[in-house]
């Protein structure tokens, strides 16, 4: 699989680190990497905080 660029971008623009947006989201780091490597899509309720804070539509985990 192919891993979601367009995420790593954005959060690295808002200045977090892996581990301090999973943090913030209150899951694993480990959990983070696989949605940012495309290994899991997130639920609809995680996809709407990490689109809130990383300023995107959380449709886009689903495109």
């Amino acid at each position: 699989m192919k891993s979601r660029k367009w995420l790593v971008e954005r959060r690295e623009e808002k200045g977090y680190s892996q581990s301090s947006l999973a943090k913030e989201l209150k899951i694993t780091s480990q959990a983070y990497n696989y949605i940012e490597n495309n290994q899991r899509n997130p639920s609809v309720e995680l996809a709407k905080k990490i689109a809130d804070i990383l300023n995107f539509s959380w449709t886009k985990f689903y495109e």
